[in-house]
């Protein structure tokens, strides 16, 4: 059976290989510390489950000294020029979007076709991850035909990825970072402590007060925490379930996923969520770092108010 591990070791060599080719990037004075980055990067994915708690510590820590003590630099990988890729894009015009159309179709097979392949009585892949297997057999996939069809060095897939790594930064692990502290808040009680505190200062008595709050509430949490992963398991255990579930008989697939898209207006308004709202600028070199969240939060708030009626109107028939 193909497991979630198969994921983690793809992922693992992909860092391994960012760690390599930094080592040789003579261009870039803080290779080294690239080099330690990634590499660590790299062992987290593929022996994390193996190091302890402990060690995973010892290894959380050092990733965030080197990212802090500004020891990463920009790398410096061998690729084409601007005109080069102008006369590749008319070479082959919209033939370049079929490595990307490749990664949706190929997900769907995986989902569809290959999940409820069984021999002996054993799946073919884990059930319960099928989607993320699926991706990553579609990211080969598509990583294949562009091999094929660009006539691309074999390298090049991981000095393109290198550099955009580069680029991005530290921020490139954050939403795995704040996804894991949504879990470490939820096993420490912050739940429910927040459910002590919505209940004890904030108007929870009516159930559109309820369903406010916990809107809101998954917003704002979201812009602190800069992850609606994060901000959900912490809200819902404290507001969701015990206020608008239990006390109110509302429908919980309805509450959690309205109330995650409420946590997702969140994400559209602060700058916490660096990979969405402050690469971009950086990767376009904007001039104000804060442009992207300037012209989003009229959506944000325009969808935040949508969700706590739809919540209102659809949770409690």
């Amino acid at each position: 059976m193909i497991k979630l591990s198969a994921v983690y070791l793809l992922a693992g060599l992909m860092f391994a290989g960012f760690a390599l080719f930094s080592a040789g990037d003579r261009a870039n004075s803080k290779r080294f510390g690239n080099t330690a980055f990634w590499g660590l990067t790299a062992l987290s994915f593929l022996a994390g489950d193996r190091l302890g708690d402990l060690g995973n510590g010892v290894l959380v820590l050092s990733l965030a000294l080197l990212a802090g003590f500004g020891l990463l630099g920009r790398g410096q990988p061998a690729t084409t020029t601007p005109d080069e890729r102008m006369a590749l894009a008319q070479r082959f015009g919209n033939r370049l979007f079929i490595p990307a159309l490749m990664l949706p179709l190929v997900v769907a097979l995986g989902v569809l076709v290959l999940k409820p392949i069984q021999f002996g009585g054993i799946a073919l892949m884990d059930p319960k991850q099928a989607t993320l297997i699926s991706l990553a057999v579609a990211v080969i996939v598509g990583l294949v035909t562009a091999l094929i069809l660009l006539r691309q060095p074999p390298a090049s897939p991981l000095q393109e990825g290198r550099r955009l790594a580069d680029t991005i930064g530290w921020a490139v692990l954050l939403p795995q970072f704040l996804a894991a502290l949504g879990a470490v808040f939820a096993l420490a009680g912050v739940g429910a402590q927040i459910g002590h505190l919505v209940t004890t200062y904030l108007p929870v008595d009516t159930r559109f007060a309820a369903v406010t709050v916990y809107c809101v509430g998954m917003a704002a949490f979201t812009m602190l925490m800069g992850n609606a992963f994060a901000a959900f398991p912490v809200l819902t255990g404290g507001v969701a379930i015990p206020i608008l579930v239990i006390h109110f008989g509302g429908n919980p697939a309805v509450i959690a996923s309205i109330g995650m898209l409420s946590g997702f207006c969140g994400t559209l308004m602060t700058p916490l969520a660096a990979n969405f709202n402050l690469v971009p600028p950086a990767l376009l070199e904007i001039p104000d770092r804060y442009a992207v969240i300037k012209a989003q939060i009229p959506t944000a708030l325009l969808m935040l108010i949508v969700n706590t009626v739809l919540m209102y109107v659809l949770a409690f028939q």
